[in-house]
């Protein structure tokens, strides 16, 4: 892949953009914001499932920029709340939704769950359309955990300080940036994307 190939994030997430230049830094792809294009209008994510808003976000973005795009959409489903707040996860809290609210309404829905019962997964779904707006590779992963009682743990955002992973007795916020690319939904999804990306731009 031609090391000056770049594609467009379709987020204004600046910790998510991060994550997603570490993770794709070794597909050679110069990963930029949609927020270095002011102009860009917000994606409304009225999808039902978190594909169907990650390739809103590739398509809308794409054909703004006539650009390639990656649209990502992610967020925690937990078990004893039905899936929720899945594809809410980001605005669960309400339209001025912020990580510290959002997750307080979590332990609030939680509050009489026992521990056993808060069983949870993350999902990330990716979609990349190319600069006419059509979508030419998608891929879903999960992670599965469960949800905390209390916080644990300063890295990641969002959930991360909550969500447990049994197996390495830590949080999302307690492991290392590196750990959790090896771990995480996203980190899954991107080296599943890698290769047929690497296909595509070469």
């Amino acid at each position: 892949m031609p090391p000056s190939t770049t594609i467009v994030l379709a987020s204004r997430n600046a910790k998510k953009l991060g994550e997603l230049r570490d993770l794709l830094a070794p597909s050679g792809l110069n990963v930029v914001s949609v927020g270095d294009f002011p102009d860009v209008p917000e994606v409304v994510e009225d999808g039902t499932t978190f594909a169907e808003n990650a390739a809103k976000k590739a398509t809308q973005t794409a054909r703004h920029l006539q650009q390639w795009a990656l649209g990502e959409d992610s967020g925690l489903m937990v078990d004893a709340l039905d899936g929720a707040p899945g594809i809410y996860s980001a605005r669960y809290s309400g339209p001025d939704a912020t990580d510290e609210r959002n997750n307080q309404k979590l332990m609030e829905a939680l509050s009489n769950v026992p521990t056993e019962k808060r069983g949870a997964c993350y999902v990330c779904s990716i979609a990349v359309a190319d600069p006419n707006g059509d979508v030419q590779l998608t891929v879903e992963q999960r992670c599965r955990g469960r949800v905390t009682e209390a916080p644990r743990g300063t890295n990641g955002f969002g959930y991360d300080p909550y969500f447990l992973i049994p197996e390495y007795h830590r949080t999302f916020g307690e492991l290392s940036p590196v750990v959790k690319r090896q771990l995480s939904h996203r980190g899954r999804a991107l080296r599943q994307l890698a290769p047929a990306l690497s296909t595509l731009f070469s």
